[in-house]
């Protein structure tokens, strides 16, 4: 039995995995899962299989980069075929849930006209009965609310879907996680463990503890042989986490990239929407090595793919205390519980409305309301915050839109002074239909979608936060412009980009109200 003592290497990257596709917030939850896996996923899979070599060459073409298209070898599509075979059998439930819920709304549309719902449950699709309830808004618009704690518990959820794969990161592009599945790889240790499981923990606790090869082999259940020969490459005997990531006074805050934010004291740490490099060789930033060695409080501002980060979040797991998620609106798949998601995966999760506070040592923690950039939806799990520590008040303002510059004022007068404000300006996202086609269960006409954007703060909307708040700096951030997120951002900016003008121009403006203002890439670092 081998003794020596071992490390997880810094540049271990970990894909959580349902049916081998990344499990971000739509494809893990049981509605949008099933709706995603029914109406996006499957439909690509026959796609590559039926015409592989036109996904082929959207995948080169760099004006196609976050298209739906299966970034896979040629060769593989057998492959491919297999595994939507497989899925075509063991997640019947989730498919037929998926269809059932079109029927269902077919009969809303036709037969809920403002009068008595009660005779309509009689004729909901049995895949539904006893899951949904049929409501009204004061409007009388028809729709379902689904009982999503239940839904947990059905068929349409299973956990034997779940699987992790671990690699290391060598600096190099993974495939685009909303479209291509997680097939085998010669160089990667794909296990088919829960996405709680405890040695998933254990493997990353030897960051800064380490164990021997027989102990975590045996926590993650690995088998011998090939398994063994891969989990081998991800250990080493070298520790390699340096001494200030601790603070021994007044306050600190780092930028990892893109929305993540290490705000720090003596007594406190809190980690904000964390996505974090694994790339350690690339000395231009923070990584995990950067971390302390206790995070108190993780804040998640909404549920989109750039800001629930598995691959992050699953290597954190372990020194987590917890994780401060904003409440949904309660049954809409729109909108589905980020708390829900995040205890299955094994956080101890507190969820907030908006001006719930929280207190901790030396400060406190204030959720405030984030407008926008849910492409008009009726989204309610979405939040900013407010965190004031060592004497500073710092506004977390992530992919806020500020369509309505009073609401800061209104922020100012009920919580207090800010002095720092971190503000998200892509400006110019993604139509309607990028992230939420198959969510729907009618066309939704191209013309209205390119309307509907994930678009946050343009340059007078941003600097409308600024005027109202009365920051004293402010900070441009979670513009996607990192070169190692592109496999979940898929951005691409020039000089140009309307976007990128309108930084410029908000930077001008805090210029000339003599506010200092930055525009944060990769890494930055604020001390007081």
């Amino acid at each position: 039995m081998s003794t020596e003592p071992l490390y997880v290497k810094p540049n271990v990257r970990i894909e959580g995995l349902v049916n081998q596709f990344v499990a971000w917030t739509h494809v893990y939850t049981p509605v949008s899962g099933a709706m995603n896996l029914a109406n996006l996923l499957f439909p690509i899979m026959d796609s590559f299989v039926q015409r592989p070599e036109v996904h082929a060459a959207a995948v080169a073409n760099p004006k196609m980069k976050g298209g739906f298209f299966v970034n896979a070898d040629l060769s593989r599509v057998d492959e491919v075929r297999d595994l939507r075979d497989r899925i075509a059998r063991d997640d019947a439930a989730a498919l037929a849930f998926a269809g059932a819920i079109k029927g269902a709304e077919d009969l809303l549309r036709a037969q809920a006209t403002g009068y008595d719902l009660s005779p309509l449950y009689a004729q909901l699709p049995p895949e539904l009965r006893g899951y949904v309830e049929l409501v009204y808004d004061v409007n009388h618009h028809p729709s379902l609310r689904f009982l999503e704690p239940l839904l947990y518990r059905s068929p349409v959820f299973r956990r034997d879907r779940e699987a992790i794969e671990l690699s290391l990161d060598d600096g190099s592009e993974p495939p685009f996680i909303l479209s291509t599945p997680r097939l085998a790889h010669p160089d990667h240790l794909q296990l088919p463990l829960r996405l709680d499981h405890a040695g998933i923990d254990e493997l990353f606790a030897t960051r800064t503890t380490p164990r021997t090869f027989d102990e975590i082999s045996k926590a993650l259940e690995v088998g011998t042989g090939e398994q063994d020969r891969l989990l081998r490459t991800l250990l080493t005997t070298d520790p390699a986490v340096p001494a200030d990531r601790h603070i021994d006074g007044g306050g600190r805050i780092r930028y990892f990239g893109h929305a993540c934010i290490l705000l720090q004291t003596p007594s406190v740490s809190i980690l904000v929407d964390p996505f974090i490099s694994s790339n350690h060789a690339a000395g231009d930033r923070f990584t995990y090595v950067d971390l302390p060695d206790r995070i108190d409080y993780v804040l998640i501002t909404h549920a989109h793919q750039d800001h629930i980060v598995l691959e992050t979040l699953l290597q954190l797991r372990h020194k987590v205390g917890t994780v401060v998620v904003p409440r949904n609106g309660g049954g809409h798949r729109q909108d589905p519980s980020i708390r829900l998601y995040l205890e299955q995966v094994g956080f101890t999760v507190r969820e907030v409305d908006d001006f719930d506070e929280l207190a901790f040592d030396g400060g406190r923690i204030v959720a405030a309301p984030f407008f926008g950039e849910h492409c008009d939806l009726d989204i309610r799990a979405k939040s900013s915050y407010w965190v004031h520590l060592a004497g500073k008040g710092v506004f977390i303002g992530a992919d806020t839109s500020g369509l309505e510059s009073e609401l800061y004022r209104r922020m100012r007068t009920g919580i207090g002074e800010t002095d720092l404000a971190f503000i998200g300006m892509e400006c110019d996202g993604a139509p309607l239909t990028w992230l939420y086609s198959s969510l729907f269960t009618q066309p939704v006409p191209r013309r209205m979608a390119i309307t509907r954007k994930l678009s946050g703060s343009n340059a007078a909307q941003a600097t409308g936060i600024v005027d109202q708040l009365g920051a004293k700096e402010a900070y441009v951030y979670a513009m996607g412009q990192e070169d190692w997120l592109q496999h979940v951002m898929a951005t691409s900016y020039t000089p140009e980009s309307y976007q990128l003008l309108q930084v410029a121009e908000f930077l001008d403006n805090c210029k000339q109200r003599g506010v200092h203002a930055e525009h944060l890439l990769v890494r930055k670092e604020l001390r007081w």
